[in-house]
Formats: C-alpha cells, structure tokens, sequence
C-alpha cells in the first residue's frame, strides 16, 4: 500500500502566535502516525513560487493522511494556525514502486 503525504509551503507572519498551532498539533500527528521529513530546513527555489517554510509529513497511507486532515483535532489545530500564517497543503498519494527485477 503506498504511503500518504502532507506536503506544506508555508509563510509565519506572526511566530508567537504560531506557537499554539504547534503545540495543538502534536496530538493528531502522533494518534495519525505522522512523520515529519522534511520540516523547515535550507532550500532553493529554482521553479515557480515559494514560501518561507516548507513541510512533508509521511503517513502509512494516503487514507491516513486524509484521515488525519479531517479529524476534530486537527481542524482545531488548524484553526490556530490560520491567523498567524498563510499555507499551501496538498496531500498526495505516494508511489508505490515495484520490486527491482
């Protein structure tokens, strides 16, 4: 089964505030099994547009990460979020690669 993926862009306009979104989120990444990848980090954009921050979490599947996305306890987390920062989400299926011959 092919893994599930929440990939971020996000710019923080007000990193205090964004604080309490952390901290609320920690509980539906951890009961979801989320796993960060990538969080943050140097990067270089060499296509189309950004933002200042970048995220992927990885899921066991991608029914997980939607589940995730749609729990109670996320959205409230979300809900944290959204005065302090504006984001791009997508939530993508992974590839599931057959074995090497």
């Amino acid at each position: 089964m092919a893994k599930g993926y929440w990939i971020a862009r996000v710019d923080v306009a007000d990193p205090e505030g964004y604080k309490a979104y952390v901290a609320a989120n920690a509980e539906p990444f951890r009961q979801f099994g989320a796993r960060f990848l990538v969080r943050g980090g140097t990067f270089q954009n060499v296509e189309g547009g950004s933002r200042a921050r970048n995220v992927v979490i990885e899921f066991e599947s991608y029914q997980r990460a939607l589940d995730c996305w749609n729990s109670p306890a996320y959205q409230r987390a979300r809900d944290l979020r959204l005065p302090h920062s504006t984001a791009d989400v997508i939530i993508v299926e992974g590839y599931d690669a057959p074995p090497s011959a």
